[in-house]
C-alpha cells in the first residue's frame, strides 16, 4: 500500500532532530507569549517562528536582514497603500499587483527567497485583516512589528539551546533561464492577485487560512511544483485539522488551561516538524505545521474552542486550493504559448 505521507529520508540525522526541537519549542513560545500578553492577531506570533525555523535551518545575518526587510515592506504596504487606496478598488488592485510582482521576482531569483516568501504571506494576511472597516490598521502593523522582533529573539534562543551538532552544507541556488523567471513572476503574481480580489469581493472575513493557503501553493512558482504543493497543502491541512480535533477532544473542557493547551501544541508541532524534515521540503508536514499555528494562534481563546474553526478551515481551504491550482494551470498554458515566457524544464 502506498504511504499517505511520502518522505525523502528514512530517518533524521542529529541536525534534523535539533531543528525539530527548534520548530516545536519556537512555535510553542510564540503561542505562550501572545496569549500571556493578550496580544491581538495571535497568528503572527505563532506562524512566523514556524515559517522562519522551518524554512531556514541556520540563522545568520543575511537571514535576519531579509526578515527585517520583510517587516518594513509589509508595514509600508499596509500603512501607506491600504491607507491611501483601501477604498479605491482599481488603484488598490494595481498597487497590489506591483507589490506581488516585486516580491515574486525576489523569490524567483533565489538569494532573497526568504524575504519574498515571508513578505508575500504577511502582506496577504495583513491586507486581509486591514480591508475591513472595523480593523485597527495601527494595531495590525504594531502586532506585526512586535511579532517580527519576538520571532527573531525566539529563533536566536532556539539556535543557542538546540544548536546543530555538525556543519551544514550550504544550499545551492539553481540557475534559471530568463524565460523561466518571467513565467514564474507573471504566473504567481496573477494568481495571488486573483486570490486577493476574490477574498475582497466576496467579503470572506473568516477565510484567513484559505487565503494563506492560496498563497503558499504558489511557493514553487510554477505548475510543475504547484500541483504536488496543492496536494500536500490539502493533505497536511486535513491531518493538522484532525490532530487539532484530537487535542481538543483530549482537553475537553480544559481548553482554557494554558499549560495543557501549550503541551498539546508542542507535541503536535514536534510530530509535524519530524514529517517536514523527513520530506526534505515544503510538503504535507509544513502545511500541517502552519495549520496548527493558525488554529491555535488565531482561533483558540479561553471562550472559544477549535471545533467550528477546524471544520470550516478545511472546507474553505480545499476550495481555495482547488481554484488556485486551476488558475495556475490555465496561466501555465497561456504563458507557454509565448517564447519569451515559455517554461523550460
Amino acid at each position: 500500500m502506498r504511504p499517505l505521507l511520502l518522505t525523502s529520508k528514512k530517518q533524521l540525522d542529529a541536525n534534523d532532530v535539533r531543528q525539530c526541537l527548534r520548530i516545536a519549542f519556537g512555535g510553542m513560545l510564540g503561542f505562550l507569549l501572545c496569549k500571556l500578553m493578550g496580544w491581538n492577531y495571535g497568528a503572527f506570533f505563532v506562524v512566523q517562528p514556524i515559517l522562519l525555523l522551518g524554512m531556514v535551518p541556520k540563522l545568520n545575518g543575511h537571514v535576519m536582514r531579509q526578515f527585517i526587510a520583510n517587516m518594513l515592506v509589509v508595514s509600508f504596504s499596509v500603512l501607506i497603500i491600504q491607507g491611501m487606496f483601501g477604498d479605491k478598488p482599481v488603484p488598490m488592485t494595481i498597487m497590489v499587483i506591483a507589490m506581488f510582482a516585486l516580491l515574486f521576482r525576489e523569490m524567483s531569483r533565489g538569494p532573497n527567497f526568504l524575504f519574498g516568501a515571508m513578505a508575500v504571506v504577511n502582506m496577504s494576511m495583513q491586507l486581509h485583516f486591514a480591508s475591513y472597516p472595523t480593523a485597527d490598521i495601527g494595531d495590525i502593523v504594531a502586532s506585526n512589528i512586535v511579532s517580527v522582533f519576538t520571532t527573531l529573539g525566539i529563533a536566536m534562543l532556539m539556535q543557542v539551546l538546540f544548536a546543530d551538532v555538525e556543519p551544514r552544507q550550504p544550499r545551492q541556488m539553481p540557475n534559471k533561464p530568463l524565460t523561466n523567471q518571467r513565467h514564474e513572476v507573471i504566473l504567481a503574481t496573477t494568481v495571488a492577485t486573483l486570490s486577493f480580489i476574490v477574498f475582497q469581493v466576496f467579503n470572506l472575513q473568516s477565510g484567513l487560512s484559505a487565503q494563506v493557503a492560496s498563497i503558499l501553493v504558489l511557493f514553487p512558482l510554477n505548475w510543475k511544483g504547484a500541483g504536488p504543493a496543492g496536494w500536500n497543502r490539502a493533505l497536511g491541512t486535513l491531518v493538522g485539522c484532525n490532530v487539532g480535533l484530537v487535542v481538543q477532544f483530549v482537553l475537553l473542557d480544559h481548553f482554557d488551561v494554558l499549560p495543557f493547551v501549550a503541551a498539546g501544541l508542542w507535541v503536535s508541532l514536534m510530530l509535524f516538524a519530524r514529517i517536514h524534515l523527513l520530506e526534505g521540503g515544503s510538503g504535507a508536514g509544513f502545511a500541517a505545521l502552519t495549520t496548527m499555528a493558525i488554529l491555535f494562534g488565531q482561533y483558540l481563546t479561553p471562550r472559544q474552542d477549535l471545533f467550528y474553526s477546524d471544520l470550516y478551515r478545511f472546507a474553505s481551504l480545499s476550495i481555495a486550493v482547488t481554484l488556485s491550482l486551476t488558475a495556475v494551470y490555465l496561466m501555465h498554458l497561456l504563458l507557454n504559448r509565448f517564447r519569451a515566457t515559455r517554461f523550460q524544464l
